[in-house]
């Protein structure tokens, strides 16, 4: 299984610098732009994931951890939804994303703490989280394999893994339509509000790398999760799929 790829990283190392260095230049305006690129519908999306994970985030004492947070606004949705019970933890290992999700956070008074960190290299114990959600940040790893099996090693037995992600179209009408759009129209709209239009030029191609909903919930049963589903939303532009820890290592 391979993971990001950035024109010219010739190895892990190079791509989690890119795309490291991209994210610090574009989080002065990634909630614009990504608001007005998805027409707000990126809001319905995180609305879903939290309602298929309320279960497990509503457990009395739960630990959440959302990576590769970037401004936070997943976080916050899990922090409305657990009510204040238990504080919804964040991670990125982009420092300016993580400014911009703390002075958020801090605006909102939401029950949340942030940390600076790789989501491949969690600073967190084995089987210590009951939940641990990703939104558009799995297909920036440098891979995705290692990303899977560290999100394994940090859930308890009976955990869960959420993975909110672009995906391709089943239909090829609209997938044909959605790539023009993704191709063509985001690059410039994206790259004029952010003032990078490399970032936006970069974030269609990786979505058309990144494997297919079946292929990514196969990788997670490979990586050793259980009761592995996904469901598509809005014609398939977007994929969540989540997965269980098994109960017995």
């Amino acid at each position: 299984m391979k993971g990001a790829t950035p024109e010219g990283a010739r190895d892990q190392q190079e791509a989690a610098r890119w795309v490291r260095g991209m994210f610090g230049r574009v989080a002065h305006r990634y909630d614009l732009a990504n608001h007005l690129l998805s027409f707000n519908i990126d809001r319905l999306w995180r609305a879903h994931t939290v309602r298929r994970v309320r279960a497990v985030l509503e457990r009395p004492d739960a630990l959440a951890l959302d990576i590769c947070c970037g401004t936070g606004d997943l976080v916050l949705a899990l922090a409305r939804r657990a009510g204040g019970a238990h504080p919804v933890y964040g991670s990125d290992f982009c420092h300016p994303m993580l400014v911009a999700a703390s002075e958020k956070i801090g605006r909102r008074g939401a029950h949340a703490r942030l940390f600076e960190a790789d989501a491949l290299r969690l600073p967190v114990r084995d089987a210590s989280l009951d939940l641990l959600t990703v939104a558009f940040g799995f297909r920036n790893l440098a891979s995705y394999e290692d990303g899977l099996t560290e999100m394994r090693r940090v859930l308890r037995p009976g955990g869960m893994a959420a993975i909110l992600e672009f995906s391709q179209p089943p239909n090829p009408l609209f997938a044909a339509l959605y790539n023009f759009y993704s191709r063509r129209i985001l690059p410039v709209i994206g790259g004029a509000l952010s003032g990078s239009r490399d970032a936006y030029r970069y974030l269609p191609e990786s979505v058309s790398k990144f494997p297919g909903a079946a292929d990514l919930a196969a990788d997670m049963r490979r990586a050793g999760f259980a009761d592995v589903s996904f469901e598509y939303f809005t014609g398939g532009i977007v994929a969540l799929h989540t997965g269980v820890k098994p109960g017995v290592d």
